[in-house]
C-alpha cells in the first residue's frame, strides 16, 4: 500500500480533469491516518478553491456550529478528515455550483479511505457523498437525511451546510430539533475518546 504522504502528493499533483476546470486545478483536502471523523462533503466552492481551506466559507462555519467544534479542531486533522467527492472546485452553473466531477473519486477515494484506521463517524454531507457512502437508494436527499437513525453512529447524513439551503432548513424543522443535538453528542463522544 502507498504510505499517505505518498498518496497525498499524487492527489495534489493530479490533473485528471484539468481540461474540465475552468478555474484551474487544485485539489483541497484534509486527511490524517488518525482521525476520528470524517467529512465526506461535494467539492470546494470558489471560496475554497481560492483559499485552498476545506469549508473556509458561510458553509463551514454553519458545518462547525452544527458539529458544535471550534476551527481549531475542524482544522486539526488528526481529529477531522475532510474527503470532498471532487477535489477541485468544478465551476459554477446555473443553479451553483456544477457536481463534482466523475474521474476524481474512483481515481482516489477508496485508496484515501484505507488510510482512515481509527475513523469512528462519517458525516455524509450532501446528494452526492449520500449515493456514494449510503448504501441504501432513497429518492430525495431529504428522505435520506430525515432517516438518519438507520445509519447510525457510524454515519449522519446531513443537507449541504450551503446558505443556499437555507429554505430547506426552514422547511425541515425536525433536523434543527432531533438530529442536531445527536451529531454535536456523536462528535463530541468520538473527538473526546
Amino acid at each position: 500500500m502507498t504510505s499517505l504522504n505518498a498518496l497525498l502528493a499524487e492527489v495534489r499533483a493530479c490533473t485528471l480533469c484539468a481540461a474540465h476546470l475552468p478555474h484551474g486545478v487544485r485539489p483541497v483536502l484534509q486527511i490524517h491516518s488518525q482521525a476520528r471523523v470524517l467529512i465526506a462533503g461535494q467539492t470546494p466552492g470558489r471560496k475554497v478553491h481560492e483559499s485552498g481551506v476545506p469549508f473556509d466559507d458561510a458553509s463551514g462555519d454553519r458545518l462547525r456550529a452544527w458539529m458544535g467544534v471550534t476551527r481549531e479542531v475542524f482544522y486539526d486533522s488528526k481529529q477531522i478528515a475532510i474527503l470532498p467527492m471532487g477535489f477541485c472546485f468544478p465551476g459554477t452553473g446555473k443553479s451553483g455550483d456544477l457536481r463534482p466531477r466523475p474521474e476524481c473519486a474512483p481515481a482516489w477515494r477508496d485508496q484515501l479511505l484505507s488510510h482512515l484506521h481509527h475513523l469512528d463517524v462519517t458525516l455524509v454531507v450532501g446528494q452526492y457523498a449520500q449515493a456514494y457512502h449510503i448504501n441504501e437508494k432513497r429518492s430525495t436527499l431529504t428522505e435520506t437525511v430525515r432517516d438518519w437513525r438507520s445509519c447510525w453512529p457510524t454515519m449522519i447524513p446531513l443537507p449541504h451546510p450551503s446558505p443556499r439551503n437555507n429554505i430547506w432548513l426552514s422547511r425541515n424543522p425536525w433536523f434543527e430539533k432531533e438530529l442536531l443535538p445527536m451529531l454535536r453528542r456523536r462528535v463530541s463522544e468520538v473527538l473526546e475518546t
